[in-house]
C-alpha cells in the first residue's frame, strides 16, 4: 500500500488541514504519516513578517524535508505560499475553497466598525487588512498581531485588543465562529491571494505516481483555475505576504473573473481592476492583470512600499 509522508506546521490550524489531506488520501486507500514542525514564521513573533522577510517565511523548513525525502507533500494555507517557488518545488494541487472573507472578531457584540466616534483597537499582521482599514475605516486602530488563532484570541481576552481581523476559513475551521461581529464584503476588502484554500506542495523529486494518486485524490479543478489566476498576478508584482496586493477569481460556467489590486499603506490610494477570460487561460488573465497594474502606478506604489518596508 502507498504511504504519503505529510509535512505541516505545528499549529492547531495546520494540523486541521493536514489532518482534513490525511482523511482524504485514506480515504482513497493511501496510508499517511503527519510530521509538524515550526517554521521561522511561527517563531518570530516580535517581529513583522514584512521585516522578517515574505520569501518562505513559512515554508523554508517545509521545503527542506520535502527536497531530503523526509516527507512526500507539504500542507499549506495557499494565502501563505510565495508567488515564485524556489527551483525544484512545485504546487500539485489546490483544495476546494472555503469561504473567502475577511471578518471581524469580537468578545463585545454591540461594537460597531462604522461608528466613526467609536476607538476600536482591531489586532491583525496583515498589511493588506491595515492598509484597507485605513481606507474604509479611518478611525480605527490597528494593533500588530501575530501568532496562531488560539494565541491571538487570548491576547484580546486579555485587552490587548478590542477585535481581531481574520480569515473566516481559519475562524470556521478553529469554531470560533460565534465570536464573529461581521463579515467583510469581499467587493471592498478583496481577499489576498489564496485566502480560503490549501495547497500542496511537493518536491520535484517526488515520483510521477505518488504525484498523480495525490493529486487525483486532492486537487478541486474550480479552485486550481482560481488560484492559477490569482497566483499568477501576484507573480507579476513579485509579491509575497508582506506587500498590500489582493486577488480574488470566481469561476462561473468556465468564465473566470478576476479582481486584482493594490492599496498604498496610508491607505489613500488603491489600484484595482477586472476582467474575464475562459477558465483555460487562467495563468493569461493572471498576467495580463498584473502587468495592467504595474503600468497603471503600481510600479512606483510597490517601490514605494519595499522603501519604507526596509
Amino acid at each position: 500500500m502507498t504511504t504519503i509522508k505529510i509535512g505541516t506546521r505545528k499549529s492547531k490550524l495546520a494540523m486541521w488541514q493536514s489532518e482534513t489531506v490525511a482523511r482524504m488520501l485514506n480515504e482513497q486507500g493511501m496510508e499517511t504519516t503527519i510530521s509538524s514542525m515550526e517554521t521561522k514564521g511561527d517563531k518570530i513573533l516580535d517581529v513583522s513578517i514584512a521585516k522578517i522577510g515574505s520569501k518562505g517565511v513559512f515554508t523554508e523548513e517545509l521545503e527542506e524535508q520535502l527536497q531530503s525525502g523526509a516527507t512526500d507533500i507539504a500542507v499549506h494555507s495557499a494565502k501563505d505560499m510565495q508567488s515564485i517557488l524556489p527551483p525544484g518545488f512545485g504546487l500539485i494541487a489546490f483544495t476546494a475553497r472555503e469561504k473567502v472573507n475577511d471578518v471581524l472578531l469580537a468578545l463585545d457584540k454591540g461594537l460597531n466598525l462604522d461608528d466613526p466616534g467609536a476607538k476600536i483597537r482591531i489586532g491583525t499582521s496583515s498589511v493588506r487588512r491595515i492598509a484597507l482599514l485605513k481606507h474604509y475605516y479611518p478611525h480605527v486602530q490597528t494593533v500588530e498581531m501575530r501568532g496562531n488563532l488560539q494565541t491571538r484570541i487570548q491576547k484580546m481576552r486579555d485587552g490587548a485588543c478590542d477585535a481581531l481581523m481574520l480569515a473566516y476559513a481559519g475562524v470556521k475551521r478553529m469554531e470560533y465562529a460565534d465570536l464573529i461581529v461581521k463579515i467583510f464584503p469581499e467587493d471592498d476588502f478583496v481577499p489576498p491571494v489564496g485566502q480560503g484554500c490549501i495547497a500542496i506542495e511537493s518536491s520535484d523529486q517526488l515520483s510521477a505516481e505518488k504525484k498523480a494518486r495525490v493529486r487525483n485524490c486532492l486537487n478541486d479543478s474550480d479552485s486550481e483555475a482560481c488560484l492559477l489566476a490569482e497566483r499568477a498576478y501576484l507573480r507579476k508584482l513579485e509579491g509575497g505576504c508582506s506587500i498590500p496586493a489582493f486577488g480574488l477569481a470566481v469561476l462561473d460556467n468556465d468564465v473566470l473573473t478576476l479582481t486584482v489590486g493594490l492599496v498604498s499603506l496610508d491607505g489613500t490610494t488603491i489600484l484595482r481592476k477586472t476582467e474575464q477570460a475562459p477558465r483555460q487561460e487562467a495563468e493569461q488573465l493572471g498576467a495580463r492583470l498584473g502587468n495592467y497594474i504595474l503600468e497603471n502606478g503600481g510600479r512606483e506604489m510597490l517601490a514605494e512600499i519595499r522603501r519604507c518596508q526596509d
